[in-house]
């Protein structure tokens, strides 16, 4: 019996110029998510993943505030699909992601948005969209926004970025 490869995953980029610009990438990003949308934002100290966040949760219409959930882990937040904000920035390993809650069967019917999710690798489902935000530090305001796709829910979502840079 012969294997059938996987396709490979897709990859892109697209600038941001502001906090503003990050969430209207990411509010177009909640527009076109689907239950079990998992978005994987990896970046450093005040690289713009809350920002995206935030994006994505008013793209999803959620009211009200979206801050970073860094002491509780978790929030849920109510709109057209359920948004789970997740922190991964205190935790340490992968048992103690769970044992918070970050993985959750209700996630299926909702959007996942996983900050600092470089700290799960390993245990993110395999068809996500990773966005890696890179800051560059001779233009504070420039951030660059790497993305790649895995499997094909997020393959047809990243889509929504592959129009270039933020308007």
């Amino acid at each position: 019996m012969k294997a059938i490869p996987l396709p490979a995953p897709v990859e892109g980029r697209i600038r941001s110029t502001s906090a503003a610009a990050t969430q209207r990438i990411g509010r177009r990003l909640g527009r076109a998510a689907q239950p079990g949308t998992c978005l994987a934002l990896v970046g450093s100290l005040g690289a713009g993943k809350t920002q995206l966040a935030k994006g994505v949760a008013r793209g999803l219409g959620v009211p009200g505030v979206v801050n970073s959930p860094t002491f509780i882990i978790v929030n849920e937040h109510a709109g057209r699909l359920p948004l789970f904000h997740v922190d991964a920035y205190r935790l340490t390993d992968a048992d103690e992601a769970r044992q918070a809650g970050v993985f959750d069967e209700r996630q299926a019917d909702g959007v996942t948005v996983i900050e600092w999710a470089d700290r799960l690798e390993g245990w993110l489902p395999a068809d996500h969209l990773q966005i890696d935000i890179i800051a560059d530090p001779s233009e504070p305001n420039l951030r660059v926004l790497r993305w790649r796709a895995a499997g094909p829910r997020h393959r047809d979502l990243s889509r929504v970025l592959e129009d270039g840079e933020s308007r």
